[in-house]
């Protein structure tokens, strides 16, 4: 019928199938592999393949298809008990849970049949002797189900007070459900503590820690544990993706997106599982699922995004306010099919109050690439409401007080009058200050508008404000690049202003705008003659005019916060010309100086530029801690009114100089914020420019991560750091160090060939570099890597290449580490024992010839200590070989006297040849003194283990004795110190 032609092949077959990602195809040839067992007429076969079918279903969509496997095994069981093995008799009864659990999922079976089946599996584990911890925990779980919360309590400390045995869930499992207990009596912090040992490693499963992670965001949100629920968010969420089963958990993970401001990531999540939308085999799951998307269907609704195109059930297109409908109503009533089998309202309650929550957290930066569907608020206090009947000269004076005070939001007020007002008609002082302003929202294509504004202030008969039009207009000219026309224009301007404040005809304001004016357009002079023979000149007109504004202003500031404003800018002039002048002290201190005086008039806003450069000096003078400042200085005082693109930059900054003086907590926080705010610039779409930012910050932030040994979270942002950076935009060095970092973090994850991949792409840009180190470092990390994902071919083919890399590079400790590394590979492959040995020589040779060559003392100190590995490893892997020979040979069988004694002197030659590495290995640690102690007492126990074999009981206790005066005077609370100690105590009390 197939490919299994007996019980073993079966065996094999279903441990391939185990190892297979979850879902259909899993699943299907788990039923393939049922059928050809019964064609085995083997009753354990059939058993074996029937609990296979089980599991698979188990873990995957198609949970409901658990039932018939089950109930004819446990039929077989009733007929014939001794066709199970101990194992499949355990596991008969081991999941007697997963039916308890999956009938409580699936809300046709009546919970009349629940209970029976809850009674059926309490006599069934009391007749098999086991402890009814399992049963209670059961019983705790339909009494939670259906809201009988009395019930649930005592079942609750049933369990916990019964007896642990074989049948109770592992301490993972169990202390999910505990802890989720907690939550639902509204104890969130008793809930963390109860998981915390989970969240540490202490205890895991096959689905734990995901569900712990998953279950613990919402508790540690409401507990304002914010940087906890991110961290476990990003590494929950790695761990749940490629779990078809794990819905539940899946949906978790989206709720927190949507409670959070990361409406964009969770729209993410749901396209990348898609049939989760209508997968039907587990009910409770897919209720919990649609909540979840109704929850944040509904949020995006609340943001204005009810058109928004979403992803939803396959067969047609969603938007959000459609699939907010669609998921409430299915949920709704899937809830009702469990309350109306449960007699209880219980689900449907819970069910609305997931659906109705309120964000918990405005928004958390995630650091993973995201778009959000609303766009950023950049500046703190809104603008003006206009009203059906507007209030026209309360907007006006409304505007005028902004204007006045210099607010970031005054252009706004205006276009709030503007729009009120329409075609009414307005004083011309009213229309000109309105269309002043309009022309300074314009930019470049204002010119125009502050000639109208000029014309309208003369109507008014303000000659000097419409002189300070027509010379903001010269400025904007400069901007655009006419810089000699807008010079020209404002002399004429700057001549008419001062003849008219003499004459007492217009106000220091409108005269200090028309100087200003002047002298930025004569900076923009000074930028466009750079390099030029008469940038002197330039440079002292610039000059010349900065300091009048201060002269003009000087005393004035505080009565007037727009002179005040006058008098900080002419002192950032000054900065940015000494800058120019070469001069960056000078340059620092006028800016800071600028920055103070924005500062005490009440404008820190205008802080952020001055600021800036004050950092980028101090970075230039290689001072950090003034560089942090300074940064600190723009965040705390403009970072609320400056656009996202400016924010991710003073974040990102700030991120490297704490990371480059160790402060990697901090900079990681910097960097999140970063990435954010490069999200919300929509910096992540563009190519190049603002949207380096994007890549920069997650790529900073994944090594930030790396560094403090959070390898999750940091894989999952440097993964998303690579959809952004790329060489010709960041650098081919950028996207080398992210796939340096992520393989480091993969191989610290386990998944090696993920890491081999990542090492290997990096190494294959490397190669081009004119300095080698890099290329040669990443081969032989990806060999590494190559080796622990089981493919010991490209394992070798990547050493050899490393090897020869460290050969030109001079490099003969790593030279010696990848030959080392070969042999191990050659007495596993096709090389043999002869091939590794060689290897291993090759090794020797190498370090000796080097350690002849070297002069220097360190250097000398280095190669000895290789050496000395090289001849500790040589040894091991001589004395592994022998052993491994002398199991084949057992295993064999191999007949005749003459043979077995021949093989006996093979195996003792080697085991002789490996001592002898040893005690060079000994030698050579011991000379490096204290520094080589505990590789040489660990040389040492390895030889006398080695002459117990070879039947030298005195010599193997002689070497243990040695290893125990070596720690005489050592430190009893040193791990190795304690370790050496009690082996030498072993191997003495063996051969005494």
């Amino acid at each position: 019928m197939g490919d299994i032609a007996d019980f073993d092949a079966l065996r094999r077959a279903m441990a391939e199938n185990s190892e297979q990602p979850e879902g259909p195809a899993r699943n299907a040839r788990a039923e393939q592999l049922l059928a050809e067992a019964e064609q085995l007429d083997v009753p354990l076969a059939v058993i074996e393949a029937l609990g296979h079918q089980l599991k698979v279903y188990n873990y995957s969509s198609e949970k409901d298809k658990m039932f018939v496997p089950f109930a004819r095994l446990l039929r077989m069981w009733d007929e014939r008990p001794e066709d199970f093995d101990e194992y499949e008799a355990h596991s008969l009864h081991w999941v007697f849970k997963w039916m308890s659990a999956g009938m409580l999922d699936q809300p046709h079976i009546p919970l009349a049949s629940v209970e029976k089946w809850l009674g059926e599996m309490e006599q069934r584990y009391r007749l098999a002797g086991h402890s009814e911890r399992a049963v209670r925990s059961a019983e705790f779980s339909v009494a939670e189900h259906v809201g009988d919360l009395a019930r649930a309590e005592r079942a609750y400390a049933a369990w916990l007070a019964a007896d642990r045995d074989a049948m109770a869930d592992c301490h993972a499992c169990e202390l999910h459900g505990q802890g989720t207990w907690q939550v639902t009596r509204g104890r969130d912090a008793e809930a963390l503590a109860l998981w915390r040992p989970v969240l540490e490693g202490e205890f895991a499963c096959a689905h734990e820690p995901h569900t712990v992670l998953a279950a613990s965001l919402a508790p540690l949100l409401r507990l304002g544990r914010t940087d906890e629920a991110r961290a476990h968010h990003l590494r929950g969420f790695r761990l749940v993706r490629p779990m078809e089963s794990m819905r539940g958990a899946y949906a978790d993970h989206v709720e927190f997106c949507a409670l959070t401001g990361n409406e964009a990531r969770a729209l993410e999540l749901l396209a990348e599982r898609p049939a989760y939308f209508t997968d039907t085999g587990h009910p409770r799951s897919r209720l919990e699922f649609l909540a979840v998307v109704a929850l944040l269907m509904d949020r995006l609704t609340e943001l204005g995004l009810a058109g928004q195109r979403v992803p939803g059930p396959a067969g047609r297109a969603w938007t959000a306010g459609e699939l907010a409908g669609h998921a409430r109503v299915e949920a709704l009533e899937l809830a009702e099919r469990f309350d109306r089998r449960n007699g209880t309202p219980y689900v449907g309650e819970q069910t609305r109050a997931r659906m109705t929550q309120r964000p918990l957290v405005d928004r958390l930066p995630l650091g993973v690439r995201t778009v959000r569907p609303a766009p950023a608020q950049v500046v703190v206090r809104p603008a003006p409401e206009v009203t059906d009947a507007p209030d026209l000269a309360a907007l006006l004076a409304q505007a005028r007080q902004l204007s006045d005070t210099l607010r970031p939001h005054a252009l706004q007020a205006w276009a709030a009058l503007a729009r009120a007002a329409g075609d009414t008609e307005l004083a011309p002082r009213d229309r000109a200050e309105i269309t002043d302003h309009e022309a300074m929202g314009r930019g470049p294509e204002g010119v125009e508008l502050f000639e109208r504004a000029a014309a309208l202030y003369t109507e008014a008969g303000d000659l000097g404000e419409a002189l300070a039009a027509r010379a903001r207009g010269a400025y904007v000219r400069a901007l655009a690049g006419e810089v000699d026309a807008a010079l020209e224009a404002v002399t004429g301007l700057y001549d008419e202003a001062l003849a008219l404040y003499a004459d007492e005809a217009t106000g220091l304001r409108q005269t200090a705008s028309v100087v200003m004016s002047r002298a930025r357009i004569l900076l923009r002079h000074v930028h466009e003659g750079a390099g030029q023979p008469a940038a002197e000149d330039r440079l002292a007109r610039a000059e010349q005019a900065a300091r009048e504004v201060l002269a003009l202003v000087g005393g004035r500031v505080a009565d007037d916060v727009r002179l005040a404003a006058r008098d900080a800018e002419a002192r950032g002039m000054l900065a940015e010309l000494a800058c120019l002048r070469g001069d960056g002290g000078r340059a620092a201190e006028l800016f800071r100086r600028a920055a103070s005086a924005y500062v005490s008039a009440g404008l820190p806003w205008f802080v952020v530029e001055y600021e800036a450069q004050v950092a980028a000096l101090a970075h230039q003078a290689g001072d950090p801690a003034e560089a942090e400042r300074a940064l600190r200085s723009a965040l705390e005082h403009g970072g609320p009114y400056v656009e996202p693109v400016g924010r991710a930059q003073l974040h990102l900054q700030l991120a490297e100089v704490l990371g480059g003086r160790g402060e990697v907590v901090e900079a990681a926080e910097h960097a999140w914020e970063a990435a954010h705010w490069a999200d919300e610039a929509g910096a992540g779409d563009a190519p190049s420019g603002a949207g380096a930012l994007g890549g920069w910050a997650r790529q900073q932030l994944g090594g930030l991560l790396l560094r403090q040994g959070r390898c999750a979270e940091a894989a999952e942002v440097l993964e998303s750091a690579l959809a952004d950076l790329s060489a010709k935009t960041h650098g081919d060095g950028a996207v080398v160090q992210t796939r340096w970092w992520l393989g480091d973090c993969l191989s610290e994850l386990g998944d090696h060939r993920a890491a081999a991949e990542h090492r290997l792409r990096a190494a294959e840009i490397a190669r081009h570099w004119p300095e080698q180190q890099d290329h040669a470092t990443l081969a032989h990390l990806a060999a590494e890597s190559l080796g622990k994902a089981g493919l010991p071919e490209e394992a070798e083919q990547a050493y050899a290449r490393a090897g020869e890399l460290w050969r030109a590079l001079g490099n003969t400790p790593f030279l010696v580490r990848s030959l080392r590394a070969r042999g191990w590979l050659a007495l596993r492959g096709d090389g043999g024992a002869g091939g590794a040995r060689e290897l291993m020589t090759e090794a020797v040779r190498e370090c000796e010839r080097a350690l002849e060559a070297a002069a220097d003392p360190p250097a000398r100190e280095q190669l000895g200590f290789e050496l000395g590995c090289t001849h500790r490893q040589f040894g091991d892997l001589l004395a592994r070989s022998a052993t491994e020979r002398a199991e084949e040979s057992g295993e064999s069988g191999e007949s005749g006297e003459t043979g077995e004694e021949a093989e006996d002197g093979l195996i003792q030659a080697a085991f002789e040849a490996a001592l002898v590495q040893l005690e060079r290995a000994a030698v050579l640690f011991g000379a490096l003194g204290a520094d080589g102690l505990h590789d040489r007492t660990g040389a040492e126990l390895a030889a006398g283990w080695l002459e117990a074999d070879l039947g030298r009981p005195a010599q193997a206790a002689a070497r243990a004795r040695a290893v125990l005066a070596a720690y005489e005077d050592a430190d009893d609370e040193d791990e190795t110190v304690l370790a050496r100690r009690a082996e030498a105590a072993q191997l003495l009390g063996a051969h005494q």
